[in-house]
């Protein structure tokens, strides 16, 4: 479940980005997220005959794991609807890819994870990449990367505190909910909807609707909104977190390829040397620390 959530997240930014210059990255990350939401809580309650179960999962992870959820998708998506250009929203999508590093570091505090020497240096290594993103081809010094954050600082900041949002909630959904039966995220993704839509006169935004921006939503809504989400939410879960969290790796690189070709656009040799910084920087933080058992059930 985990890599299969992996594989449909690879589509995200470039969908999500096409969505934002049509219809609004507000407009329509509420619309997929209301959507996927309802429909999740009419599975849940029509085909599993458990919404009264789900109601009645620990409340630290109801509500502290609806709460981080929520946050992570209004600042993941104010990132991709506040970028300049498609070219600025592949750096801030690669600053977001930190996210399964940081899953690592953070799981040694709050999963009591131990971990070995070489644990500074691949996240030092993936810090490095997320630096390399934002550059421009020819000119590499720090003045110049201080200058272009400061042209557009606000989706690089969003995109970072997507990162950190997201890592906390693999790693806290398992300490909440390691024992849990099911998950809660059509709840989550009803939350964020609401957040989203409430959002919107803050940030008012054109929106022109067509045949393909319908398409988009619905494949949004279902796919990397609700499906995806659910697999993860199992999967760091029940699952080996350190394994899926490493696993993701993958993700930056394939994100940027779909995202190429999705949105037609060329990027410099920086964007993929960032990349593969944070993918080798992910493996190393792998490698340096020791794995999380497998959840199992309490005996009664």
């Amino acid at each position: 479940m985990g890599v299969a959530a992996i594989v449909i997240w690879s589509c995200n930014i470039g969908v999500s980005r096409s969505l934002a210059e049509s219809v609004g990255a507000l407009t329509s990350g509420a619309v997929m997220f209301l959507v996927g939401g309802c429909l999740g809580c009419a599975y849940v309650a029509l085909v599993e005959r458990r919404l009264t179960a789900m109601l009645r999962l620990p409340s630290r992870y109801l509500f502290g794991g609806g709460a981080i959820f929520a946050a992570y998708m209004v600042c993941l998506y104010l990132a991709i609807g506040l970028s300049a250009t498609r070219q600025q929203t592949l750096e801030v999508a690669i600053l977001n890819y930190l996210w399964p590093s940081m899953t690592l570091v953070l799981a040694i505090p709050l999963l009591g994870v131990r971990a070995r020497a070489g644990l500074p240096f691949g996240l030092a290594l993936a810090l490095v990449g997320a630096a390399m993103a934002p550059l421009r081809l020819g000119d590499w010094s720090a003045s110049a990367l201080a200058a272009n954050l400061r042209l557009h600082p606000v989706p690089y900041v969003l995109a970072f505190l997507a990162a950190v949002l997201w890592s906390l909630y693999s790693n806290l959904s398992r300490r909440w909910a390691a024992h849990a039966e099911g998950g809660a995220v059509p709840l989550f993704s009803l939350g964020a909807g609401v957040v989203l839509l409430a959002l919107r006169p803050w940030f008012p935004e054109p929106s022109h609707w067509s045949p393909r921006a319908v398409a988009e939503l619905l494949f949004m809504a279902l796919l990397p909104s609700l499906l995806a989400y659910s697999m993860w939410d199992r999967a760091v879960r029940r699952g080996n977190v350190t394994l899926v969290a490493a696993l993701s790796y993958a993700i930056p690189v394939l994100s940027t390829i779909v995202s190429c070709l999705y949105l037609r656009v060329s990027v410099g040799w920086n964007v993929w040397a960032a990349s593969a910084l944070i993918v080798a920087g992910a493996v190393i933080c792998q490698r340096s620390i020791d794995p999380v058992r497998p959840a199992t059930r309490q005996q009664p």
